[in-house]
């Protein structure tokens, strides 16, 4: 029979491992960054301190026999090859342990998957060009970025659970690349829903803004919440909340101020055993947002 003593350390020792479980994903922050040349440097968002995640956005233009363009606003110009310089900042952000991911697609861009075969080649392409692949024509250089985000909000829905599947094909060996999607919040979400049921995203950060039915307005958190409790479910290993950075990102409406997320919708939805963190859009946006919430995340 154990001692008292046996037992209790064997106690002790269960919960410090599911502590360190635990820890392993604990909650953070996710931003978007790349579409305002005015927003800072890659470096300064990772240097700052707020973010567990950054997502460079967008690349606008993919499949459909279309030649893929990555589009950082003022930034850079990978035609010319000025992106090819990111790969320090990236690297940086990964010495502190942010996860950089690429996002494809956005609200403005010419996207699209027209078939299986189709969203192969998308995968591949990025593997080879972003990921751990190899290519001549790197755009943002010899830096591996962590994974990749599906921010997609125009064209079909079809075939982006085919592109999950190909891009999930390469952690065979490891984890390498990690699935993030960016669904609306009413759900199921008219582009992305078949991809998410694959059960492969590692990250769902679903925006809780621009949609009416399913945000914040005047003070009330009633359908946010309501919302926020049926994708609390959805097959991914964490689901977060994203929210404007200011009331101008997000010009129909979602925006919270700090003080009422802080109150009013982070102690509900942190019970929820998928609970993440918050996504921002976007970091040119982010003017004292995150820092005024980041230690209630």
């Amino acid at each position: 029979m154990a001692s008292k003593t046996q037992t209790l350390t064997l106690t002790l020792s269960l919960l410090i491992l599911i502590s360190s479980c635990k820890s392993s994903q604990a909650a953070g922050i996710a931003i978007y960054w790349g579409q305002n040349g005015n927003e800072g440097t890659l470096a300064d968002a990772c240097n700052s301190g707020n973010y567990q995640f950054v997502n460079i956005a967008f690349l606008t233009t993919f499949g459909n026999n279309q030649t893929p363009v990555l589009n950082l606003a003022g930034h850079c110009d990978p035609p010319s090859g000025t992106c090819t310089g990111l790969s320090a900042d990236i690297r940086t952000c990964q010495s502190k342990n942010i996860k950089v991911l690429l996002s494809i697609g956005g609200g403005a861009g010419s996207y699209s998957l027209t078939s299986a075969d189709d969203a192969r080649q998308v995968a591949d392409y990025i593997w080879n060009n972003f990921l751990g692949g190899q290519s001549a024509s790197r755009p943002l250089g010899d830096a591996v970025l962590d994974g990749v985000d599906f921010d997609i909000e125009a064209g079909g829905a079809q075939f982006y659970d085919e592109l999950a599947r190909s891009l999930n094909g390469h952690n065979a060996q490891a984890k390498t690349v990690y699935l993030a999607a960016a669904p609306q919040c009413p759900i199921p979400d008219a582009h992305l829903d078949a991809a998410i049921q694959t059960g492969l995203f590692d990250y769902v950060w679903v925006q809780f803004y621009n949609n009416p039915p399913c945000q914040y307005a005047d003070g009330n958190a009633d359908a946010l919440l309501s919302s926020w409790n049926q994708w609390a479910s959805v097959p991914a290993t964490q689901v977060f909340m994203g929210l404007p950075a200011a009331p101008e990102a997000a010009p129909s409406g979602g925006f919270i101020p700090a003080d009422a997320l802080k109150s009013q919708v982070l102690p509900t939805i942190k019970n929820s055993p998928k609970y993440g963190g918050v996504m921002l859009w976007s970091r040119f946006y982010d003017n004292g947002y995150s820092a005024s919430i980041k230690d209630s995340i």
